[in-house]
């Protein structure tokens, strides 16, 4: 059957996406195709990839107008926190915990709301 199999990217908009990009190399180590490009050293072995649809009214994404989110899966969730705070990022303070994971949020510099997604170990 001819279907999609997974996320092959994801693509926002910048205001500076030079910089964007490089905020996200150094403080969530993804690593860096060219300028404006990251990339994961893939594929990915723990959890799921999730496409979802929120309601219009949704707060989830945050305050303002942001349309979409990005979820990152991390192999350290509180490790990573420690990191992004000592760094000065700002940072969710709420965290929850599921069966299938733990979940925090920050905001990159351009105010985007960022998912982290440290999956339960099976």
């Amino acid at each position: 059957m001819a279907k999609a199999v997974g996320v092959g990217g994801v693509f926002l908009k910048a205001g500076d996406p030079k910089t964007l990009s490089a905020w996200y190399e150094t403080h969530l180590g993804i690593g860096r195709v060219h300028d404006q490009a990251l990339s994961f050293d893939g594929p990915e072995s723990t959890g799921t990839t999730v496409f979802a649809h929120f309601p219009g009214d949704s707060s989830y994404f945050g305050e303002g107008p942001q349309q979409a989110m990005l979820n990152f899966r991390v192999d350290d969730l509180d490790g990573l926190m420690a990191k992004l705070a000592a760094a000065g990022v700002r940072i969710d303070p709420r965290r929850e915990d599921y069966a299938y994971g733990r979940f925090a949020w920050i905001w990159d510099p351009e105010g985007n709301r960022v998912e982290l997604w440290q999956p339960a170990v099976s």
